[in-house]
This record gives C-alpha cells, sequence and structure tokens, in this order.
C-alpha cells in the first residue's frame, strides 16, 4: 500500500503512545480513522487532538480480550465507513513476574489483551479487507518477540506469539495473491505509558529497597525512542510492505545480536542483571 489517501484503517489501543501516534499521522495524510481503546478518556483526547482533520474519525469503547466486542466493533467499522482497508492491533500491556511467581490469572490477563487482542483483531478485520480487495495487517510484537529476558517470560509468551502468528498470516496470503499483506512490528523502548501502567508482581525482587516509583523511573530511562518516530517508521513499513519492521538502535542491536550470536544475548540480559542486584 503505497499511499494512505482515502482509506480507512482501524486502530487498537488509540487512546496513547503509539496508537494516538498512528492515528494523527494516519489522518494528516488522508486516511479515514475507527479508533479504539478501554481507555475512554485517553481515547476521548486523541479525539480531540484529530479535531481539526478533514478525515472521518470514529471511536468505540472496545476491550480486545472480548471477542464479541472486537466483532461488533469490526461490523460497527463497515457501518461507520462502508469498508476498511488497514487494522493496526496495537493495544498492548506488560507484566514483570518471574516463572514461579506468575499466576494463571495474571496469564490470562496478559495473553487475552496481548495476543488474543492481535487474534481477535485479525480475524474479526481480514475478511472485511479482503472485500476491499487491497489492505493490511499490522500486527505490535515486540524485541522481546525477538528475544527473550528473565521476569519477562509472559510477556515473551505473548510477543513470540504475535511474530509467529503474523508470519505465517502474511505467508498465507501471499499464497492466495493479491494486494492484502501483512507485517510484525518489534519496538525497542519507545517513550509510551506501558511501564507505569504494567503490573509488577510480588515475585520480582533485584536484591533493593527501591520502590515502585523508583523502578518505574529507572525503566522510563530506557524508553528512548519517541511514539511519534514509531508510528512513523510503522506507516513506512507498511508503504514498502515489510516482513517486519524493527524499531530504536536498541532493538535493531538485540536483533543483530540474536540473528549472529543467539546464545550470547542471554549473556548479556544475564550480567545485566547480575549488575542491577549489585
Amino acid at each position: 500500500m503505497k499511499s494512505f489517501v482515502d482509506k480507512v484503517a482501524a486502530i487498537t489501543g488509540a487512546g496513547s503512545g503509539i496508537g494516538r501516534q498512528l492515528a494523527i499521522q494516519l489522518a494528516e495524510q488522508g486516511c479515514h480513522l475507527s479508533l479504539s481503546d478501554v481507555d475512554e478518556s485517553g481515547l476521548a483526547e486523541t479525539v480531540a487532538m484529530l479535531g481539526n482533520t478533514v478525515v472521518k474519525v470514529e471511536a468505540d469503547t472496545v476491550d480486545v480480550a472480548n471477542r464479541e466486542q472486537v466483532y461488533r466493533w469490526a461490523e460497527k467499522v463497515i457501518v461507520d465507513h462502508g469498508r476498511v482497508n488497514l487494522i493496526f492491533n496495537n493495544a498492548g500491556v506488560s507484566l514483570t513476574s518471574t516463572v514461579e511467581g506468575l499466576t494463571y490469572e495474571e496469564l490470562e490477563w496478559i495473553l487475552g489483551i496481548n495476543l488474543w487482542g492481535v487474534i481477535h483483531g485479525t480475524k474479526a478485520f481480514l475478511p472485511h479487507i479482503k472485500n476491499c480487495g487491497e489492505g493490511h495487517i499490522v500486527n505490535i510484537s515486540s524485541i522481546f518477540g525477538i528475544c527473550a529476558q528473565p521476569t519477562q517470560s509472559a510477556y515473551n509468551i505473548s510477543k513470540f506469539a504475535v511474530r509467529g502468528f503474523t508470519e505465517s498470516l502474511r505467508q498465507e496470503l501471499e499464497l492466495e495473491g493479491g494486494s492484502i499483506s501483512a507485517t510484525s512490528i518489534h519496538p525497542g523502548g519507545i517513550k509510551t505509558n506501558i511501564a507505569r501502567s504494567g503490573r509488577v508482581n510480588a515475585s520480582v525482587n533485584l536484591g533493593h529497597d527501591a520502590t515502585r516509583e523508583q523502578e518505574i523511573l529507572a525503566a522510563e530511562k530506557m524508553l528512548r525512542t519517541s511514539a511519534e518516530a514509531a508510528a512513523k517508521t510503522i506507516l513506512k513499513g507498511v508503504q514498502r510492505n515489510a516482513r517486519r519492521v524493527v524499531i530504536g538502535g536498541d532493538a535493531k542491536f538485540m536483533d543483530v545480536v540474536v540473528r549472529l550470536l543467539p546464545g550470547l544475548y542471554q549473556k548479556l540480559f544475564i550480567a545485566a542483571f547480575r549488575r542491577q542486584r549489585r
């Protein structure tokens, strides 16, 4: 898809971060929008930021973990716009926990949003996108869908799965021919509220007495790429029909390390965690 002019895009997690920036930049390029989020106030702020745009903007509160809500939203997008060309399955959350300390309820929560949200969005919108004859499915994985690290097992499960799901879908679409495609997105540290809104359970003890706020501030220092830059990179990836888009210098570095020395990156993470404990 070379141009977004007069196309229709659906975006989950549009109430903040990358989702909000995707909405802003697509509107600037003449793309009509259907936005969703569970955060009603954040979603309203995004809509307000689009107040001067000439494109049509619709917004709905949707829990992507709820299959029925996603399917109802997809049908509403067709009613509102008559068609849909793009779905950005962007909504996501974080969970920090050891494998031993991870509860099944926590695992179901993160997989419901990060993985099932992507599955629901893809399957609900794919038939409608095919009806248009031209479109793209954009699924947000992570650099942690390429490499794993301690205390991120649940997040790794969800993001590795999104990567595999999307890569398989991409191949199926290519076998069918036509102008429908899919891209897997792998951001590194992006300046969003994911660290602040994420969950951390009691199993995570790095051997220090830092407060939750201090840990959040330390994590946010690692978020070096702006959401605006990330959205711009994603849209360029869609336009060139990239199979995979890796975002940020940190993610690109780890991607190269994993490709060349797949065992080394684990040693790097272990060394980093040991230094943090000291």
